[in-house]
């Protein structure tokens, strides 16, 4: 962490150990499955930041952190994706009754 240049290196570290763990196997068994998926999403977008500066880059090294920022904003779209849609009908928010039932489609005569 000390040499990505992330501010408060063992806090960044702590961090980056419980929302790359515990809250993906949370959104993996759908449980707070939304706002998880807020977290991950700007938890993405500090990583792109951070651990992706191209812009201070040349060569090389500025197109392959160039890939890797523009994936984490792929990477965002999945998660803001995931908020939209929400757990699956097996998630655990699902059998708690936290998710609401998609609306019925009105067939068009």
């Amino acid at each position: 962490m000390t040499q990505s240049g992330a501010p408060l290196p063992m806090i960044a570290a702590l961090v980056a150990i419980v929302v790359e763990f515990v809250v993906s196997i949370a959104i993996i068994l759908g449980i707070w499955t939304r706002p998880l998926a807020v977290v991950l999403a700007l938890y993405s977008l500090a990583t792109a930041y951070i651990g992706h500066p191209y812009w201070s880059m040349e060569g090389i090294d500025r197109y392959a952190n160039m890939i890797n920022f523009y994936k984490n904003f792929s990477i965002i779209g999945g998660f803001m994706l995931l908020y939209l849609t929400g757990p699956g009908k097996y998630s655990i928010d699902a059998r708690l009754g936290l998710v609401r039932a998609p609306p019925l489609r009105s067939q068009a005569h």
